[in-house]
């Protein structure tokens, strides 16, 4: 049920809601960077606009565009990114900066109706490492988690 996204950066929201709306059953959890979602803060107030119930963001926020080189992100600076979720209209939204917290801000969010944004300080010193499916493979993995392709097609 995981579902990446690869060349695609700033959009991992704007994806997140359309499942969310799509399937309203379902909890919709997406997990962006800093930088991806610096590069789209327009969805944010989209997503308080459509205020689904089901869509939880976890932004994991390393103050550096980690794939593209690590150059500094606003966020490495005075940025604070919950502020911004909240000044859009996401009233649940806030920053943790320990696993604990976290898992605590995650389990609450997850109970509550959303939408709701998680900002996770984490170490600057992180991996690049990518998805290792191909496009094509990703898109079909995305398809059968939505139920709108057969899984035997993967």
């Amino acid at each position: 049920m995981n579902c990446y996204l690869r060349g695609s950066m700033g959009l991992s929201l704007s994806v997140g809601l359309g499942l969310a709306q799509a399937q309203p059953r379902r909890k919709v959890l997406v997990i962006a960077g800093d930088g991806s979602l610096l590069m789209n803060l327009g969805a944010l107030a989209t997503v308080a606009t459509a205020a689904p119930r089901n869509l939880l963001c976890i932004v994991m926020d390393n103050g550096h565009y980690q794939l593209t080189g690590g150059q500094v992100t606003a966020t490495g600076g005075r940025t604070d990114l919950a502020a911004l979720a909240r000044g859009a209209g996401i009233v649940q939204a806030g920053t943790v900066a320990d696993q604990e917290t976290l898992r605590h801000a995650v389990a609450e969010a997850l109970a509550a109706d959303g939408p709701a944004v998680i900002v996770a300080k984490v170490d600057g010193e992180g991996s690049n490492a990518r998805p290792g499916k191909d496009p094509v493979a990703l898109k079909y993995l995305f398809m059968a988690a939505v139920g709108t392709v057969p899984a035997q097609m993967i």
